[in-house]
């Protein structure tokens, strides 16, 4: 069998807390293999631990206890940009530079040869249709577009892993819905691995191989769920019985942990510490 891209194994995060807030279990004793190129959205209630997990498969967060590889290399609290990209919900684009400006940042900091910059750049421009605005500063641009550059910016820097943070979640549901078109059509033409934390049930179903469905804080898988759709997928999925069906089961499982999330943020004193 194939090593997994990723390996999560007994991974716990927890936050020290001060004074009355004491300490936050944030994820207890998680474990997940994620295959090489596969699309893995993280799916579970505000607070859940989705965005920790995210960052400690990023090397951004050293967890309390576990280990998580990536190509069977210890993360260990470290980035590894040769690996691994970032897209965010919030536009990471510096505003006094243009578009392929802010490309040229990112592939500097990642040590690619100058010369290849602004081939790199557009290649990945042109493939989220936003090749004409290379030279548009940033606050020329809807969040829409914003994000499309986002989006692109992680494609040119060709790590064989992308992290997701809720990267549509300030968008109307057409244009996240058009951006996911795109990201399907992205993972079929490179393979790359993907894991996308979302809140939205349409958008996990819509792009998933797999949706991990948490439970409410402290953060555990409670089941995973497999789509089993090809990718590219276009919108006709979601006219499907298959796309309703896999929608209704991951809010019948997500309905009680909701319920949790919303009880412990009314008793404090009742959640888990």
């Amino acid at each position: 069998m194939n090593e997994p891209a990723i390996s999560i194994r007994n991974v716990t995060q927890r936050y020290e807390g001060s004074g009355a807030s004491g300490a936050v279990l944030a994820i207890d004793e998680v474990s997940l293999d994620i295959r090489k190129g596969e699309f893995v959205c993280l799916l579970g209630p505000s607070g859940c631990g989705k965005s920790t997990l995210l960052n400690i498969i990023g090397g951004l967060f050293r967890p309390t206890s576990g280990t998580c590889t990536v190509a069977g290399r210890l993360v260990d609290g470290e980035p590894h940009p040769d690996q691994i990209a970032f897209v965010f919900q919030e536009s990471t684009l510096f505003p006094w530079y243009t578009v392929i400006e802010n490309f040229r940042i990112a592939l500097k900091f990642k040590g690619i040869a100058k010369s290849e910059w602004d081939d790199r750049a557009m290649r990945a421009l042109k493939s989220v249709g936003m090749a004409s605005f290379a030279q548009s500063y940033p606050d020329q641009l809807s969040v829409g577009m914003r994000q499309r550059v986002n989006m692109a910016r992680g494609i040119c820097v060709e790590t064989d892993i992308l992290l997701m943070d809720e990267p549509f979640a300030a968008l109307d549901e057409q244009t996240r819905m058009v951006l996911g078109e795109d990201l399907s059509q992205l993972l079929a033409a490179t393979g790359k691995t993907i894991v996308f934390v979302t809140h939205s049930l349409a958008e996990a179903v819509f792009l998933s191989d797999r949706i991990v469905v948490m439970t409410a804080r402290p953060g555990r898988i409670k089941t995973i769920i497999d789509v089993n759709e090809p990718h590219p997928r276009s919108p006709d999925f979601m006219l499907e019985p298959r796309f309703s069906e896999l929608r209704n089961e991951c809010y019948s499982l997500l309905r009680d942990e909701i319920r949790a999330t919303v009880a412990a943020q009314r008793d404090p004193q009742g959640a888990d510490a």
